[in-house]
């Protein structure tokens, strides 16, 4: 059982584990629990539900899944104390490890792939997507199965054999037929099958909140739960292609979403060492960088490296999530903790600009990568126009991470790959990153990270319209999901699960804070009511469209008197 308490481990070596292969054959690894399929069993869905892929599931549960359980009821308890008027602040037990200069990271050192960073791309995994973004000429490729996927079953399952497909170099996909079969779809197919030609793939799996409804453990006690969808996308990921990565050059690497703090990086490193030795890999083969994209998170960077640094690559800006979490911290703490429409929200504000320059110093203080975020902006290939704006300001993004010392950032389509491509090659040059840039001028302390206020007082403010865009875009974006379709582009922006958690979020505030707008006029339910109601008379509808099951998802998560953690969770258990 993974014992949890506040310290830090101190530090230990590791001799690599002799290789086993992939059968989980040693007495030490059997599984004592049971990992069964409660979800229809598609056309190739048995080439990834494996009965040994499933005894590895199984395997992680038996250790982990107690330890996530009590992580998450910390998680929540932390959140209520903050939204009831405590602050958070670098945690003093941790001291320790934040005023020890000798520590150092994994970084890429040993990690084929993953030296230069300069431009990733995000995207979801079903098979168009993956293809297109192995294409693309990106540095790196963040294959998302996360909030830019919807957590079909179809798509988690269909996401995890495009991978493994990907990964061998032989990955097709044809598009349906757009005239009832007449002529056939479009047909897409890897450029090469040299993964080392490829970008480097590194794997976002879903956060510790989330759970695999269609996948059923049952523990040695008889008890059964739905298994973690971290856990899930997690091992099927690594049993189906860690050796394969491995002898093509590559490695097993991974992005680790929502942590709020290092006790739950501890306990990805556990699941690392003990997946590893499972599968006879060596120890610290397994890279992963964290995005920190929430408040809590921001005040234990530095612990969350020492914890995972056997494994650890580095750090991204998660820049929209962790909006939504400062949303979701304050949401009860008054007119001084309202940020404004979230247009007006840029990484230029101070309080954006402090979680920034604290993250690229932590970072290469520990020889982590700092990795930046994504700008929402995206081209139209048929309006010149709106692409030319998405350029300048996609452009004006990039620039600014590379100057304060990113090493790579992310763009979430190809044609802006060469627009930050360029950002960062006038900064970096032919150097892969610029880790050995030292942030030594950068002081941020508590008060400059909880200064939410200073958006407002540069100028920023809550407009009407502000309020009917966050609408439209969350029930817009809700039906897309429910549709099976987590990456949405509505309005020249690039939405996913954040950005629609960003415009629920700031509804509930502004409610229940009683927002006044810059116009005069008072945010009430009533009036979010009256614009729901325009949204959906408006809208062009269609069989499927799924907005009136949209409309009702919002009206809960964004109109509703309690606040939901999160508005994915619940749509989840309804509708998937």
């Amino acid at each position: 059982m993974t014992t949890i308490d506040d310290r830090p481990r101190p530090s230990t070596e590791h001799p690599p584990t002799p290789p086993r292969g992939i059968a989980l054959a040693d007495s030490a690894t059997v599984a004592e629990g049971t990992m069964d399929v409660i979800g229809p069993m598609e056309p190739g869905f048995d080439e990834i539900l494996t009965p040994q892929a499933l005894e590895f599931l199984a395997l992680l549960h038996d250790q982990f899944a107690d330890a996530r359980c009590e992580l998450l009821l910390t998680r929540q308890r932390r959140t209520r104390e903050i939204a009831d008027g405590a602050d958070p602040d670098f945690l003093p037990v941790t001291r320790p490890v934040r005023d020890d200069p000798s520590w150092r990271v994994a970084g890429s050192a040993g990690a084929p792939g993953l030296a230069d960073r300069r431009v990733e791309i995000t995207g979801p995994t079903d098979p168009k997507m993956t293809i297109n973004a192995l294409n693309s000429g990106a540095k790196v490729w963040l294959a998302d199965a996360e909030d830019a996927q919807s957590p079909t079953w179809s798509n988690v399952i269909t996401g995890q054999r495009a991978l493994r497909d990907a990964i061998r170099g032989a990955l097709t996909f044809e598009a349906p037929s757009s005239d009832g079969g007449r002529t056939p779809g479009k047909r897409y197919a890897l450029r090469t099958s040299e993964l080392t030609e490829m970008p480097t793939i590194v794997f976002r799996p879903r956060g510790w909140h989330l759970f695999e409804s269609h996948l059923a453990y049952t523990g040695t006690d008889g008890s059964t739960q739905p298994a973690s969808g971290s856990l899930v996308d997690f091992g099927l990921y690594l049993f189906h292609n860690a050796a394969e990565l491995i002898a093509r050059g590559r490695g097993p690497y991974f992005y680790l979403p929502k942590l709020e703090g290092h006790r739950e990086a501890r306990l990805w490193n556990e699941v690392f060492e003990l997946a590893q030795d499972a599968l006879g890999i060596p120890r610290g083969t397994i890279r992963a960088t964290v995005l920190i994209e929430t408040l809590p998170a921001a005040f234990e960077m530095e612990e969350i490296l020492y914890e995972l640094r056997e494994h650890c690559a580095g750090l991204n800006a998660g820049r929209w999530d962790y909006l939504f979490s400062v949303i979701k911290c304050f949401r009860n703490r008054g007119d001084s903790y309202v940020l404004p429409d979230r247009a007006q929200v840029t990484m230029t504000a101070p309080f954006m600009r402090a979680y920034t320059e604290l993250l690229v110093a932590t970072c290469h203080r520990r020889g982590a990568h700092a990795i930046g975020g994504m700008s929402a902006f995206i081209p139209d290939r048929r309006n010149p126009e709106v692409t030319e704006q998405a350029f300048a300001k996609v452009r004006a993004d990039k620039e600014r991470e590379a100057g304060d010392g990113f090493d790579g950032s992310w763009v979430a389509h190809p044609d802006l790959i060469p627009i930050a491509r360029e950002a960062f090659d006038a900064v970096l040059g032919e150097r892969e990153n610029q880790v050995e840039r030292l942030r030594d001028d950068v002081t941020v302390g508590q008060a400059d990270l909880l200064d939410v206020a200073s958006a407002r007082r540069a100028g920023a403010t809550i407009t009407k319209d502000g309020l009917r865009t966050n609408i439209s875009v969350g029930v817009r974006y809700i039906a897309s999901w429910l549709r099976g379709a987590g990456a949405a582009a509505l309005d020249s922006l690039m939405e996913d699960a954040a950005t629609a958690e960003i415009s629920r979020s700031q509804i509930w505030q502004w409610i229940h804070s009683g927002t006044v707008t810059a116009g005069g006029v008072t945010i009430t339910r009533a009036l979010c009511e009256s614009m729901l109601r325009e949204l959906l008379q408006s809208q062009p509808r269609s069989r499927g469209d799924r907005l009136d099951e949209a409309a009702a998802i919002f009206r809960e998560v964004a109109l509703g008197d309690e606040f939901p953690p999160f508005l994915t969770t619940s749509a989840y258990a309804r509708y998937f």
